[in-house]
């Protein structure tokens, strides 16, 4: 069995299809656990009910930098986080990429917050950074007892060091098969097995030979087999290394 680690499910990724198809298509393909994280603060309600409808779907309730101007505890209490169906806070953290992105201390202040909830519910964080890597570092330093997963990792191997001396986990997108990614994948194959998980990032990051289309979590079976090739192990092991790996990095999960 696979574990899709970050699925955006609160977003149309196939309109026709709807949840409940993306879901079936996910469990024919062998991906037997879904976790929602939540991005936009107004998608949190709506990744619970899914959480609650489905059970072999959970959640992670964070708010991204995008979202800095706002007040995380206008969206985010200690009910939410303390709900059976909640493993974590994410995705949160610092996205430097780019022209049109909030101020710095906004989102420094957004990720501080969200990092202060973790530390009072001792749950795991997901985290996205982006061009932020030394302010990342510095802010992570603050709250030696947060632990949890670099999502969608494609940074340095810098950065990775530093975070798997912190006990993180790293988790490969389908940009892990993409033919530009050697870098990544060079990174991938230093990263102890014990420390990796996957995700789509749906519907984001569709990996080959998707690419183009909108991601499903179906699809995170090419970015398994990608990591056990890195890896030089059957894929059959590298899955249930794996979700031995999710059972560490979210105590709350049942599976």
């Amino acid at each position: 069995m696979l574990i899709d680690t970050h699925c955006h499910l609160t977003y149309e990724i196939d309109k026709d299809a709807g949840i409940s198809g993306i879901i079936t298509r996910a469990k024919n393909a062998g991906v037997g656990i879904i976790i929602c994280p939540t991005a936009d603060p107004e998608d949190i309600p709506d990744a619970i009910k899914i959480a609650e409808t489905y059970e072999n779907v959970f959640a992670t309730i964070g708010i991204h930098p995008e979202h800095a101007d706002c007040n995380a505890a206008d969206f985010i209490n200690d009910k939410i986080l303390s709900h059976p169906r909640v493993l974590g806070v994410g995705e949160i953290g610092l996205d430097y990429h780019g022209d049109d992105i909030k101020p710095h201390a906004m989102q420094i202040e957004l990720f501080e917050r969200q990092l202060d909830m973790a530390t009072k519910h001792g749950l795991p964080v997901a985290i996205h950074t982006r061009d932020a890597e030394s302010d990342t570092t510095e802010i992570l330093a603050k709250y030696p007892n947060v632990n949890g997963v670099m999502h969608c990792f494609t940074s340095s191997y810098d950065l990775a060091k530093k975070m798997l001396d912190r006990g993180f986990f790293f988790s490969a997108s389908g940009i892990l098969t993409f033919k530009n990614a050697t870098d990544i994948r060079e990174t991938f194959a230093k990263i102890p097995l014990d420390r990796l998980v996957v995700e789509t990032d749906s519907p984001y990051c569709a990996p080959v030979p998707y690419r183009g289309k909108a991601c499903e979590p179906a699809f995170v079976v090419e970015t398994a087999k990608m990591l056990a090739e890195i890896k030089n192990i059957p894929f059959e092991k590298l899955s249930d290394i794996m979700v031995e790996n999710v059972k560490k990095l979210y105590p709350k999960i049942k599976i």
